[in-house]
């Protein structure tokens, strides 16, 4: 008989609806917590019959129901932190307040208020019941109309946002985050205000409407970061990268929307040694067939970005680029992730506009490769240093920013080679991009061969 090896998690709790469509409510709370690595449990206030495109109908467990499950899971789970979602009506919110009294970890309130469209969803008498939770809750986490149901403040930017946390602070809770979804701008601001400071986290806009669901993922992951140990503040921001990139990677599943992408993290990491054996097996072809006619004086980089990736380390490359030796092409060291700067760089924003981009790399530029790559009918994007403004120019590392927006910005067709002529010490290079692994290395040889 095999011996088990018991894995020991951090419990979670949701006090929250029933989302048979699994965007929002317990389903994408314990999603999310599950992601986070914390075991999650729940108490269901409500069950939903609803999909993508909305509610079709809502029935609300009498309170007996939500106070023995309140019973089962405290009397077994030694829970770490917890959260509110849907709580439905007067009676469950006065109750969930009353038991709030006596939790001794932290506690997320999601005022799920008003809906998307901007009807109530509660009667005034719940909406008066949410003083007392909050003055129990760590943080709320209202969004703009939330918040202005709770505090009479209009929230329209980043002062008033401020305004309104103050003032559920005032209310009795230890911190208070104004989300920015629904204010508009380019940028997503989430105010977190606390009697100490306020911080704001500020990500872009993403242009979708599958949002079903956020704010539950949100409070979810701020209860899984607690429930780990984490501080207020790292748990935000934490959390509202987590839900930036789950809304930007969305699933596409039924016939609304989408949903969001509760496991975006977990099979991000997953797919990390794929990546890096993809960048390996494209270095690998590089030296067989001999690329030195492609390699530049600064060496030539191959890197590959894991499928929702987001930052540099989230991307493979070839640890000191790849260089040309009397015998031929040669990688100088190993391929780990984080080591190349330069073209990961403009990999992750060329990404911003096409986000089915994967993998890059840098080769020479000069008449000859332009001729090769006029014969190859390829298409080609390129840009001008000479038009860099200054402030792109003093600032470290911004340039290859600069160049992927000022080349794909605007641009519907995806390039197959994105060409920089260079400047005064700067070495004119092409850069290929490519959706996968076998199309970079395939492109990258044809050019060479088109070359000799």
């Amino acid at each position: 008989m095999r011996r088990s090896l018991p894995d020991e998690r951090p419990v979670g709790l949701t006090i929250a609806g029933s989302d048979s469509g699994g965007g929002a409510g317990v389903q994408a709370d314990l999603a999310t917590m599950a992601a986070h690595g914390v075991y999650g449990t729940s108490v269901v206030t409500a069950v939903t019959a609803q999909h993508t495109r909305g509610v079709e109908r809502s029935f609300v467990l009498p309170v007996e129901e939500v106070e023995v499950q309140f019973e089962a899971v405290r009397d077994d789970f030694a829970i770490g932190a917890a959260k509110t979602g849907m709580l439905a009506t007067t009676e469950i919110v006065e109750t969930v307040a009353d038991r709030a009294g006596e939790f001794a970890f932290p506690l997320v309130v999601d005022p799920v208020m008003v809906a998307t469209s901007g009807d109530r969803l509660l009667e005034p008498a719940a909406e008066r019941a949410y003083e007392e939770l909050i003055a129990e809750a760590t943080v709320v986490t209202p969004n703009a109309d939330e918040a202005a149901v709770l505090t009479g403040i209009d929230v329209e930017d980043g002062a008033s946002a401020r305004e309104a946390g103050e003032r559920l602070c005032e209310l009795g809770s230890d911190a208070a985050l104004i989300k920015g979804g629904h204010v508009p701008g380019e940028t997503v601001r989430d105010v977190l205000v606390t009697d100490e400071r306020t911080v704001t986290f500020e990500h872009p806009r993403v242009d979708t409407d599958a949002t079903h669901g956020s704010g539950c993922t949100l409070a979810a992951a701020i209860t899984a970061r607690l429930a780990r140990g984490d501080d207020l503040e790292t748990a935000v921001g934490l959390a509202t990268d987590f839900l930036a990139r789950a809304i930007r990677y969305h699933y596409d599943v039924g016939q609304g929307p989408g949903a969001v992408n509760h496991a975006v993290e977990l099979r991000n990491d997953a797919a990390r040694e794929r990546t890096a054996e993809a960048v390996r097996t494209v270095v690998d072809r590089f030296v067989a067939a001999d690329v030195s006619p492609l390699i530049p004086e600064v060496g030539t980089n191959v890197v590959g970005a894991t499928p929702y990736a987001e930052t540099v380390a989230e991307t493979a490359a070839v640890e000191g680029r790849i260089t040309r030796t009397l015998s031929g092409v040669k990688p100088n060291r190993g391929v780990r992730f984080g080591a190349s700067s330069h073209v990961a760089r403009f990999l992750l924003v060329a990404r911003e506009f096409h986000p089915e981009l994967r993998f890059a790399a840098n080769c020479r530029f000069d008449a000859d490769v332009e001729d090769a790559l006029e014969d190859l009918d390829w298409s080609v994007a390129e840009y001008d240093r000479a038009a860099e403004p200054d402030d792109v120019t003093e600032t470290e590392g911004s340039t290859m920013e600069w160049a992927a927006r000022r080349t794909l910005g605007d641009r519907e067709e995806l390039p197959v080679a994105v060409i920089d002529r260079g400047d005064v010490g700067k070495e004119a290079t092409t850069k290929l991009v490519a959706t996968d692994a076998e199309t970079l290395a395939e492109r990258t040889l044809v050019l060479c061969d088109r070359l000799e």
